[in-house]
Formats: C-alpha cells, structure tokens, sequence
C-alpha cells in the first residue's frame, strides 16, 4: 500500500512491493512540496537521500508547460517504476542510450513485462497489470528520455529513431515512408466505450441522493464537457445567467487540480430546466458555496465545502452502478451528447468544436462511425446522385 507522511512540509509516498509475503521498500519514491498553489513533484533515492535530479527536472518541465499536477504525478510514478527497475536489474540510467538497438529493445520490453507481473505495485494486488497501463507507463519513461536527447543530457534512443524508405507507386510517384522502429508495445484491446442512452441517464439520476451529483450528470449530457471541465467550473465567472450559457477557461489554480485539456475557450448552452435546476442548486447549498467559487463542491463531512475532486465523482458512480446495476462514466455521457447531437443533424466540425477535440477524425472515431456506416452512407449518395458523372454516354 502506498503510506504518506508529512515530514517537515513535505509529503513522502514510500512505495512498497510484496514478494512472497515479504514486503520490501523499494528504493526511489514519488514526493512533491507545495509552492502556493502549485505542486512541485520530484524522486528521491530512498539510500542516499538525494533526489533524483534529472527525473526531478523533467517533471518540473512537465509542470512549469501548465501539465496538469494529476497528469505530473502520473509521469512521476510512471519514472519512480523505472527507476526501482534499474535498480533491480543493476542498470545505470546513464548507460540506457549506450545500448544499441537490439539491447535498448529488449531493455524496453523486459521493463514492460516487469511491469506487467507487477513488480512495481505498491499494495497486495495479485491482478496483472494491464496492457495499456504497462504501455502508458513506457511512453512517459520515453518522453523522458526524449526530454533528455532534446536537453544534451544523453543521446536519442535507437529504439525512438525513425525508420525512413523511398517507395513508388505504379506511375513513378515516389514517397518517403517513416515508421519509429520500436515495435515492443504489448497488444491493447481496442478501445469500447459505448454512448449512455436516455433510459441509462434517467435511471441514474433517480437514484442520485442529492441536487449536487444529479446537476452534475446533467451538464455533462448537455455540455459534453470533460469532467475536469466540469469540475473547474467557477459560478462567478464562467456562467452567463441571461444566456444560460457555460464558459471553459483554461486555468492551473483550481484548489481541487481540475482543469481543462486544452488552453483553449469554449462554450456550451443548457436547457432552460437544466437552468433552473442549476440555480435551485446554487440557492440549496449557498452558504457552503460563499466560502470559495467553484460550482461544485463537497456537501457533507469535514470536507463539506471544499471543491469536489475527480475521485470522488467516480466514487459516487460505483455507488449508482452497485444501486441500479447500470455503469455510467463521464466519459459515456460525453459520447451521449456527441451522438445524440450527430443523430440530429449537427455537422461533424460543430460536434469536434463542441467537444474540444483538436483533430476531426478524433471525432469521427469518438462517435463510431465504422466502415459499414460509411459504405451504407457511400450506397444512399450514389442512389441519390446516380448519373453524377454521365457514365451511361460513356458505355
């Protein structure tokens, strides 16, 4: 399990591995001090008590190009595994962009599968990990190292170095074909998530047990806002009352760590009912909102009033799917929007500006537009147009 102590202003995750009923320190850990608002992660050797510095400087990068600290803290154990299994295998981080090709490659996936027994877990899990989180934790150690090339610390990775052919085509065209040479990546089962439907929304949002998490649910399904959109929210600056209208700014001062992907603004209109079920919100819980601005917030114990967290909104819909039977994430409800707004005629720009997604075929496969859709959509146009291009004369 993983245990925080607070020594002297700075908060200690020591990381444990069980092995055989045996529990054993492991020898970097996860730390980060708190500057004003702002987290400030780095590693430290658990042996000689120094810290790790350019671990430590890559994550204070990471920081520093307005990364969010959950994404920061995930680079950062992403690095402390590594590192513990350098360790473990006797392997000095300076001598990694020594390796040739060969080696780095087998390097890289001997760290996957390192992983993947769990030789880096911090609690008493027998579970595996998962192909995409093994995955994960690679490409942060490689953009680490990328970090590192970029800074003259080390040399770039063979394994990261691109492989580039000339090839023609049938009338003489040439093209230059480039592919990174690295192929050890474990095989990830393909990304499902379904869209919620109405039934699933509604179902929900009876059994909810307060305003707060059912307003919640709500703007998701009309906004299709993320979540830490949704949670970094500020009733006093992002809501247009007369238009009814929610406002994304990018900010990195939130006090729960929420904040939008994209440094980018955008907006979405609710429903007049959603409206006013926002301001019955607003008035029911005013006097725990006053104390600070964002919409929403923790409503009972000792944290009542305190900004909600991401962690706590998946926490509440454990609770709705082991009450009702239905799973619904944020995620679900963001792809309910985006295809209840495609299946009422809504361009597929509008639908990519509307969910913040920088490139349209991002859309295209959020909304699972599968090749049979195309070739039926293909069928009905060529129907439609049959004489496009007067074929019949050229017969």
């Amino acid at each position: 399990m993983d245990i925080s102590l607070d020594i002297g202003g700075f908060i200690v995750y020591t990381v444990y591995a069980v092995r055989k009923g045996v529990r054993q320190m492991k020898r970097y850990t996860v730390d980060f001090i708190t500057e004003g608002r702002q987290k400030l992660f780095y590693i430290k050797d658990t042996e000689t008590l120094d810290i790790a510095l350019l671990p430590s400087k890559y994550l204070k990068h990471k920081t520093e190009a307005n990364r969010s600290p959950n994404t920061v803290r995930r680079i950062a154990l992403s690095l402390c595994y590594y590192l513990n299994y350098l360790s473990q295998t006797e392997t000095e981080l300076t001598e990694v962009d020594k390796l040739d090709f060969e080696e780095q490659s087998r390097h890289f996936s001997q760290f996957l599968y390192w992983i993947k027994e769990g030789n880096h877990i911090t609690d008493n899990r027998i579970a595996k990990t998962g192909n995409g989180t093994c995955n994960a934790y690679l490409k942060d150690v490689f953009g680490f190292f990328l970090y590192m090339a970029d800074c003259g610390y080390a040399k770039p990775l063979r394994v990261l170095a691109y492989n580039q052919i000339t090839v023609s085509n049938a009338v003489g065209v040439k093209r230059t074909i480039r592919s990174k040479s690295f192929k050890g990546y474990m095989k990830e089962k393909d990304r499902d998530v379904r869209a919620a439907d109405e039934v699933e929304i509604v179902d929900i949002l009876q059994a909810c047990t307060n305003i707060r998490d059912q307003l919640l649910l709500l703007l998701i399904a009309e906004t299709g806002f993320r979540i830490g959109e949704i949670l970094g929210l500020d009733y006093t600056k992002d809501i247009d009352y007369k238009q009814h209208n929610l406002k994304v700014y990018f900010r990195d001062d939130n006090d729960n760590d929420a904040r939008a992907k994209n440094a980018e603004y955008r907006s979405a209109k609710i429903s007049n009912d959603t409206f006013k079920f926002l301001m019955h919100y607003l008035s029911e819980y005013r006097s725990l909102l006053q104390h600070q601005n964002l919409l929403f917030i923790n409503i009972k114990g000792k944290t009542a009033g305190r900004p909600m967290r991401v962690e706590s909104v998946y926490d509440m819909l454990e609770r709705m799917e082991k009450k009702t039977g239905i799973k619904l994430t944020p995620h679900m409800l963001r792809r309910y929007y985006a295809v209840s707004r495609r299946n009422s005629g809504w361009a597929l720009e509008l639908i990519q500006l509307a969910l913040g997604h920088k490139h349209l075929d991002t859309t295209v496969k959020y909304l699972g537009i599968l090749d049979d859709q195309l070739m039926e959509a293909s069928r009905e146009f060529y129907e439609k147009h049959s004489d496009l291009y007067g074929i019949k004369n050229l017969l």
